[in-house]
Order: structure tokens, then sequence, then C-alpha cells
């Protein structure tokens, strides 16, 4: 078990006579710890076949349908799946994050993210709504399909 450490930065700026000012936290805030469950190169079959259940599932209950080209979903879930084993949590695998660690905890891009959840917005390409030019008529993925797609990458 690997334990990290942040610092959340905070900052306020007063506008007028140039004067700035650094907040530091409250000491109890100061420090975050984080735990990496498995940093490993693969995703764990059991984190794969959960996230592939959470996609089917999410898929039905928004109306939204998977690419036209499952390679897409595959890679995605497979993304989702990783780091759940390496964060915790199904952090959005498509964007790039300075602090992987930190944004897990704050939750805004964990699968469904706040843009898909409000908007119906899926940067992934995970989840489409009907019309858009990419998706698929499906909501259902086999583990096969996953493996198949993603077995030379």
């Amino acid at each position: 078990m690997t334990l990290m450490r942040t610092l959340p930065a905070t900052t306020s700026y007063a506008v007028g006579f140039g004067v700035s000012s650094f907040n530091a936290p409250p000491s109890h805030l100061r420090y975050r710890r984080f735990v990496i469950a498995n940093a490993s190169a693969e995703p764990s079959d059991k984190s794969v076949e959960i996230m592939r259940k959470f996609s089917e599932q999410y898929a039905r209950r928004s109306g939204t349908y998977f690419c036209v080209d499952k390679s897409v979903t595959s890679v995605v879930i497979k993304g989702l799946a990783d780091h759940k084993d390496s964060l915790g949590a199904p952090l959005c695998p498509c964007r790039h994050y300075d602090d992987k660690a930190a944004e897990a905890t704050q939750g805004f891009w964990n699968c469904p993210c706040v843009p898909m959840r409000e908007r119906k917005e899926c940067h992934c390409m995970l989840f489409l709504t009907p019309d858009n030019d990419f998706a698929g008529n499906e909501q259902v993925i086999t583990m096969e399909e996953i493996k198949e797609s993603t077995a030379n990458m």
C-alpha cells in the first residue's frame, strides 16, 4: 500500500492596491492521503467486469448508446477499470490530470462525470445520445468483445 500526500492550494488576491496574500488551509486540511490499491499495467478482470456492467446499466438508464466502433467502448471501459484499480475510483481515462489521485477524490471526473450527468456530454464517447453520428444501437458489450478489441494494446 502506497500513501501519497498533496497540499491543496488556496490563494486569494486583492485588486486595487497591488496587495496579494496566500492563505494556508487549516492544519487539519493540509494533507490528504490517497491509497493506491494496485498499480499494475493491466486492470484486473474483476474491475473490467464491474465497469462493463456499470456501463451497460448506465447506458440503459440514461438512454445513451455505445459507439458504433466497439473498440472505443472497450478501451474506455478498460481505462475506467485501470483507474478503479489504481486510484480506487473510475476516473475518466480520456483526460489529462496533473494529479490523478486528487482528481479521483474530488469526484467531478469520476464516471459518470458531471458533464455526463448534467448534459449527457461524454468526452470519452462511452455514452452517446442517439443523435450523435458515432452512436451505435447497442447498450451491451461482452467481456469477449472487450478482450478481443484490446488484445494488441
